[in-house]
C-alpha cells in the first residue's frame, strides 16, 4: 500500500460522502494504490451507518468503530495502528482540512522530508476557538519549553518509519502533534488553505478543551512541579524576612501586643500554598496511576472487514 489517509470521525454523518469523493479526486492522480481509514469515535449521529454505506460504494474505504468516545487523538491512534501505507495522511473529517491540499503535502514529502505538516494560512474558525487555541499553544510552549505553532494541528503527511515509532508510544495520554515532534526525523511544513466551518459546531467545548490541555500539560511537562518548588522557596524566604523583621522589632521594644492580622495572613498563605502543592502532586500521581493500569488505549467494537 502506497498511501493511507486516516480521518477520525465525530458527527460526520452529513459530510463523509463529500469527504471521500474529494479525497478520491485529489489522490487518484498521485497513485491508485491508497486506502482511506475512517475511525468512528462513537459518534452520537449515524456516522457509522454512513461509513458502512461508503465502504459498499468505495472499495478503498475501511471503517473502524470504537466502543465508546475515547477522543480524537485516540481515534487517530486506532487508525495509525491499522494503516498499511508507506505514507500516511492524517486529517479531520469536517472538511476544514482540505483534501485538495494532499498532493501539495505529498509533493513536498518527495523532496526528502519524512514529515510535512500543514500550516493553516488563515484559520476560518470562530473567535472563541481561535482565542482558546492561541492561549492553549502559548501555555503549552511555556510549560514544555518547546516551540508550538498554533497554525499547525493534525493535518500532514508522515512516512511509515515515523508512524512506526509513534505507534510504539503506548502511553495512556495521547496528543498526536506533540508525539510527532518528539520522535523527530526530518520535518518541515507548508502553507495550506483552511476550509470554512460551514456553521458546524465543534465537538470541543470549553470543558473538553480544558481537560485536554490539563492532560497534555501533565503528560509532557513537569514544569508545574518545578514552579511549586520555586514558589516554595519564595514563600520560605519571605517568611524568613518577615520573622527577622519581627524579631528586630521585638528586640527594639516596638512589639507590645502580637499582631492578629499578620498571623492570619501567614496562616492563609501557607495553607493555600500547601493545598495547591498537594493538588498538583496529586494530579501527577493520578495520571501515573492511570498509566500503570496498562489498560488498552482504545477498544474496537467493530470494523468493516
Amino acid at each position: 500500500m502506497h498511501l493511507s489517509i486516516i480521518s477520525p470521525v465525530y458527527n460526520g454523518e452529513l459530510i463523509l460522502h463529500e469527504l471521500i469523493e474529494r479525497i478520491h479526486l485529489a489522490v487518484e492522480p498521485l497513485n491508485h494504490d491508497f486506502e482511506i481509514i475512517l475511525v468512528d469515535d462513537f459518534s452520537p449521529d449515524r456516522s457509522w451507518e454512513s461509513i458502512e454505506n461508503l465502504v459498499g460504494k468505495f472499495p478503498k474505504v475501511r471503517g473502524i468503530k470504537l466502543s465508546r468516545n475515547f477522543g480524537q487523538h485516540y481515534a487517530i491512534t486506532a487508525g495509525l495502528d491499522n494503516a498499511k501505507g508507506e505514507w500516511v495522511v492524517v486529517m479531520d473529517c469536517d472538511l476544514q482540512d482540505l483534501p485538495e491540499e494532499i498532493p501539495n503535502l505529498y509533493s513536498k514529502a518527495q523532496e526528502g522530508n519524512d514529515v510535512v505538516l500543514a500550516r493553516r494560512i488563515i484559520r476560518k474558525d470562530g473567535f472563541f476557538k481561535k482565542l482558546s487555541s492561541k492561549l492553549f499553544y502559548r501555555t503549552l510552549a511555556w510549560l514544555t519549553g518547546s516551540q508550538q505553532d498554533e497554525s499547525i494541528a493534525n493535518f500532514g503527511i508522515y512516512h511509515k518509519k515515523v508512524i512506526v515509532e509513534i505507534v510504539k508510544m503506548r502511553e495512556s495520554i495521547r496528543y498526536f502533534p506533540t508525539m510527532v515532534r518528539w520522535v523527530g526525523f526530518k520535518q518541515t511544513s507548508i502553507s495550506v488553505n483552511h476550509g470554512a466551518n460551514e456553521d458546524r459546531k465543534s465537538s470541543y467545548n470549553f470543558k473538553r478543551l480544558f481537560n485536554l490541555a490539563l492532560d497534555i500539560i501533565l503528560a509532557y511537562s513537569d514544569k508545574p512541579l518545578r514552579l511549586t518548588v520555586k514558589l516554595g522557596f519564595v514563600v520560605s524566604f519571605s517568611g524568613f524576612l518577615f520573622a527577622l523583621f519581627t524579631f528586630i522589632k521585638y528586640l527594639n521594644g516596638d512589639i507590645i501586643v502580637k499582631g492578629y492580622a499578620s498571623l492570619i495572613i501567614s496562616l492563609w498563605l501557607l495553607a493555600g500554598f500547601i493545598l495547591m502543592t498537594l493538588g498538583i502532586v496529586g494530579l501527577y500521581v493520578g495520571k501515573t496511576f492511570e498509566g500503570v493500569k496498562n489498560r488498552p488505549i482504545y477498544i474496537v467494537e467493530k470494523t468493516t472487514e
